[in-house]
């Protein structure tokens, strides 16, 4: 039988350094997407904390390690609902602090997601570096993968976790204005070159300067948009998905005459320019470089 779930995308505004107010946003938001059915809901990067900070001392206040308090309460939440979360927070952990994402379930925290890719941008310019593993996570209502705001420009994370068997891949981000290709054509892109859905979860209002564009989007595994947030409302999206015809990868344009094997044709032995070191290399090369 035909597996169908149906996932939300819960789009708010944080308030920067109001934790307590911010996951109680966070619950209240919960509770109301679980009424309308939803079994899997995503909250946009750095949900929890804001994002807009000047150094890393600011943040201190509003990092916590994972799991720790606001997941324990989440998952106690997820318990009472029988709902999944993907929430962005900011981690703080023995090594360092992080821009996380964290899948939440009943119980307990089931994986956690350092962001890999950071721009020189708020919290990004402080925080370190996720080091991996980029995978997805099975659950009960699926493979789910994470990855946060500006690894959607690299479409390497999105087709790892695609290959390693991900369901739907979901996207905590902060878009700020100039960033509106991301929910107009990139994560588009990246839902249809993988035949897989794609939630992405933004934030609405301004902090510190910066106005964020909002447009959460549920996307089909064809790149459609199945709904779509406004650009600056708290609001919550929500859609079904029949998650085997996403894992068909075998896509049928016209029987016998236009098909495709999505992941079988790759021609990987192929790729090895993809590496950090060859690329790199190729660059310097192409400049002229001789460093």
């Amino acid at each position: 039988m035909a597996q169908i779930i149906t996932v939300a995308a819960a789009q708010i505004e944080p308030r920067i350094l109001e934790k307590e107010s911010n996951l109680a946003k966070i619950k209240d938001c919960a509770r109301k997407a679980a009424a309308m059915g939803a079994e899997l809901i995503v909250f946009p990067e750095a949900a929890l904390s804001g994002y807009c900070f000047d150094n890393l001392d600011q943040c201190l206040p509003v990092a916590e390690p994972i799991p720790g308090p606001s997941t324990n309460e989440l998952a106690k939440l997820c318990k009472e609902l029988n709902v999944y979360l993907v929430v962005g927070m900011l981690e703080q952990a023995s090594n360092g602090i992080y821009n996380s994402a964290s899948l939440i379930g009943p119980d307990a925290v089931l994986a956690n997601y350092r962001k890999t890719h950071l721009p020189y941008l708020g919290i990004d310019r402080f925080v370190s570096h996720g080091k991996g593993p980029i995978t997805p996570h099975k659950t009960p209502i699926g493979s789910v993968g994470m990855h946060i705001c500006y690894d959607a420009t690299f479409p390497e994370v999105a087709r790892t976790m695609s290959l390693l068997g991900a369901d739907i891949l979901t996207l905590p981000t902060n878009w700020p204005e100039g960033r509106e290709r991301m929910p107009g054509f990139v994560i588009h892109a990246r839902a249809l070159e993988n035949h897989v859905f794609f939630i992405a979860c933004d934030r609405v209002g301004e902090e510190r300067g910066f106005r964020f564009i909002g447009r959460s989007k549920i996307l089909s595994y064809t790149g459609d948009t199945l709904a779509e947030a406004s650009a600056d409302k708290e609001e919550i999206i929500i859609a079904k998905l029949d998650l085997d015809e996403a894992r068909n990868k075998h896509v049928v344009y016209r029987p016998r005459e236009f098909e495709s094997e999505l992941f079988g044709d790759r021609r990987p032995e192929l790729y090895g320019v993809l590496s950090r070191d060859d690329a790199m290399a190729g660059l310097r090369n192409n400049r002229g470089d001789k460093r």
